[in-house]
């Protein structure tokens, strides 16, 4: 008997029937004699609802509340999922994160899990009852109900897989696996068996959007077994795991793009030291994340340029971050454009393999397309680029590497 912890998004709990289709995904896990913890996020649409209506109510509202509103839509899908379950003979309860102790911090909006009480859950497994939790939520110190963040019903479900010491977490979508890019781009992308929690973590934080990147980090951390897998489909799809279950790879294993950027350069200023940190102190000071960084010599040899890119929906905060300061930093001017995409090369094969930058940006010469911001790490080069040519980019790339061979 296995244990298995299964987690279910928006999409895949998105109306009645979808519920029931959920339902019947359970049964047959149960079907095949294994312990099963299901974990719901609130119907598709939901949340964006609850989070509108918070904000119009009161804009500078309590986060303490604007956690008990956006909270109910895992209450509902829960509650709708037991009932679902018990119709076609699955004895199933439905749970909320207070009720089983998923105990976090106080950071309301943002809290991160400390530790989750499995006493319960146990209980209902010696039972026969398949327990249905709430994902997304906690309770903190003080015991007032948390919310996680983005991505924090995949959270969850990790979270319990590792306190239960789950024999797997399945990671249910509306997509069947992981793809070496995204399909709509490149039709020849294709699903892969398997891929590292290294690769999944810089395909989550480069734009992939099938794991949130804190699901991913805490499944790396605890070594839980992770697959990704439709909610419509029975085929495999692909697991996550670590880097020794992986023979030695002789391909890039994805190409994965952002297109949510957006970049600054500031000009001319004072080139001394320090003067990088009280830019990027500025900013941190206003929760104002950055990303690829590029310092620069100016015209004048007294002079630099820093070019940065971040997120677009903070590029209004980080200009007017600056721009205040104008004195302060002492630079000439400031340029700004949303009108840029990253595009990533990833893969663990970038550790024994030489020559993929050169691929990367000879494929990219070839096509016309200019380099505006490099960054690297170890198993990914990103590049920042004008949005007019991602599509173009992200084909020749998954050509240029090999990708459309599968």
């Amino acid at each position: 008997m296995a244990l298995i912890v299964q987690k279910f998004g928006g999409t895949s709990v998105a109306n009645l029937d979808c519920i029931r289709n959920v339902a019947r995904c359970v049964k047959a896990e149960v079907n095949h004699g294994n312990q099963v913890v299901v974990v719901v996020s609130a119907m598709a649409g939901t949340t964006n609802q609850l989070v509108d209506w918070a904000r119009e109510i009161g804009p500078m509202h309590d986060a303490r509340e604007y956690d008990t509103i956006v909270a109910t839509g895992e209450q509902v899908t829960v509650g709708l999922l037991a009932i679902a379950l018990q119709n076609i003979g699955v004895d199933a309860r439905s749970w909320l994160a207070w009720q089983i102790q998923v105990h976090t911090n106080e950071i309301h909006g943002a809290a991160r899990i400390m530790d989750i009480d499995t006493n319960l859950i146990r209980e209902r497994f010696a039972c026969g009852q398949v327990p249905v939790v709430a994902g997304f939520q906690g309770i903190s110190p003080k015991g007032r109900i948390t919310t996680l963040g983005r991505g924090g019903s995949d959270t969850s479900a990790v979270a319990l897989a590792a306190a239960l010491a789950a024999d797997r977490c399945d990671i249910y979508t509306d997509v069947d696996g992981v793809y070496t890019t995204d399909p709509r781009i490149a039709p020849k992308a294709h699903k892969l068996d398997r891929v590292t929690f290294e690769e999944m973590l810089e395909m989550a934080s480069l734009g992939a959007k099938v794991l949130h990147t804190r699901s991913v980090a805490m499944a790396m951390r605890h070594n839980v077994n992770l697959q990704v897998r439709s909610s419509f489909s029975d085929a495999p799809g692909t697991f996550v795991v670590d880097e020794d279950s992986i023979v030695e790879q002789e391909k890039i294993s994805g190409i994965a793009y952002s297109p949510d950027e957006a970049k600054i350069t500031i000009q001319g200023l004072p080139d001394q030291p320090g003067i990088a940190a009280s830019v990027f102190g500025k900013l941190a000071e206003r929760q104002v994340n950055v990303d690829m960084i590029v310092q620069s010599a100016s015209t004048d040899s007294k002079k630099t340029d820093i070019t940065f890119s971040l997120g677009r929906v903070d590029l209004d905060k980080a200009v007017g971050v600056i721009e205040v300061n104008r004195d302060a930093l002492g630079y000439s001017g400031i340029d700004s454009t949303e009108n840029v995409t990253k595009i990533s090369v990833v893969g663990m094969a970038m550790r024994s393999q030489p020559g993929v930058a050169k691929t990367m940006f000879e494929t990219l010469a070839q096509k016309g397309i200019n380099l505006q911001v490099i960054s690297t790490s170890e198993i990914k080069i990103s590049v920042l680029i004008a949005s007019e040519y991602t599509e173009l980019a992200v084909r020749s790339l998954h050509t240029a590497f090999g990708l459309d061979d599968e």
